[in-house]
């Protein structure tokens, strides 16, 4: 399982961070993500990590949002800065254990999902 936390709201320009608790089956997966989707569009990847450190961003979150692994607590994080009002959406984290196009482009390679976390930005 894949256990999420973090939020509650933020205003443009302000940081939040989310959290991904992994468990079970889920614990030593390769390939790890932030997912996200606003109403009435698609779910994009946000942020995508493999195992061996190499990390994708999604261009609309490139130099602001930062994904982590903890591996003594098994927890991926994505740091959010420098909010915007497009940033509002639903964020689920993702896990699985390949390799090959882990880059966030592709949600259906994804087994293991977050419930999410409702992030809203609003000034």
């Amino acid at each position: 399982q894949l256990v999420q936390s973090g939020g509650p709201s933020a205003q443009p320009g302000g940081s939040l961070r989310l959290s991904c608790k992994f468990t079970g089956r889920t614990i030593g997966s390769t390939c790890m993500a932030w997912f996200r989707q606003a109403p009435g569009k698609e779910r994009e990847g946000v942020a995508a990590l493999l195992d061996d450190g190499t990390t994708t961003y999604a261009d609309a979150v490139k130099g602001r949002f930062i994904i982590t692994k903890d591996d003594i607590n098994n927890t991926l994080s994505l740091q959010m800065n420098d909010l915007k009002l497009e940033d509002s959406a639903m964020y689920q984290c993702a896990a699985g254990h390949f390799r090959l196009r882990c880059d966030g482009s592709s949600p259906e390679l994804f087994p293991y999902w977050g419930l999410g976390t409702q992030v809203p930005v609003s000034s």
